[in-house]
């Protein structure tokens, strides 16, 4: 397997500092800066919107890993990459199944890379037919809504399905509880792209915390 692509969540930075905090792990080796969109609504929490990823594309390189958790995701999709996303993720569960593969469409012809994600109760069969249409599929291993849960290890064992049915080149992530022994676990059943927050921007090396995770 490739390189592991490591995917800070800045969920769980200091909000205050976050121009500091994603300059802090892009020199500390991250990959890409993952955002976590929240509207209330499908999730019960409310965090990021369009004016700070605009903002934080001022101050990084990095690629923005947008994760759309939020109802009618196609609404927000072309204001999220015009305000700088290189990546934008939506949830299976969000959206009518006969959008999906139309939206994975909507996403690409902004020239970003498209992601379908699904929750830890969705089953991984129902999203096979749809894989091909995208650079990226994520699995969701806590209930989105809040950083710093336990990882739900059931939820990991939908990851060889999914590889089984992908392209070489399909991105696989993983997000919810992700920290040395974790990631671990996800790499072996087939991940190659990890989302990790508060083990990251809690840890006393950052540098040395986003290694232990490849």
């Amino acid at each position: 397997m490739s390189k592991i692509i490591i995917s800070p969540s800045i969920l769980s930075s200091d909000f205050a500092n976050l121009g500091r905090d994603i300059r802090e792990i892009e020199k500390s080796g991250a990959d890409w800066v993952h955002v976590d969109v929240m509207d209330g609504h499908f999730v019960p929490n409310i965090t990021i919107g369009v004016p700070v990823v605009k903002s934080i594309r001022k101050v990084t390189k990095l690629p923005l890993d947008v994760h759309l958790m939020i109802d009618n995701p196609q609404n927000f999709i072309k204001p999220f990459a015009e305000s700088g996303a290189d990546i934008i993720t939506f949830h299976y569960e969000a959206v009518e199944r006969s959008d999906v593969i139309e939206l994975a469409h909507y996403i690409k012809s902004f020239d970003l890379k498209a992601g379908l994600s699904i929750k830890p109760d969705t089953n991984p069969e129902e999203i096979l037919e749809y894989v091909g249409y995208f650079d990226m599929i994520l699995v969701m291993t806590v209930e989105p809504g809040f950083g710093g849960q336990q990882f739900i290890g059931k939820c990991a064992q939908k990851l060889p399905l999914i590889r089984e049915f992908a392209e070489d080149d399909l991105i696989l992530q993983v997000d919810g509880g992700i920290n040395r022994e974790t990631a671990r676990v996800c790499t072996k059943l087939g991940a190659n792209s990890l989302v990790a927050g508060s083990y990251i921007f809690n840890a006393e090396n950052i540098s040395d915390a986003i290694s232990s995770l490849r």
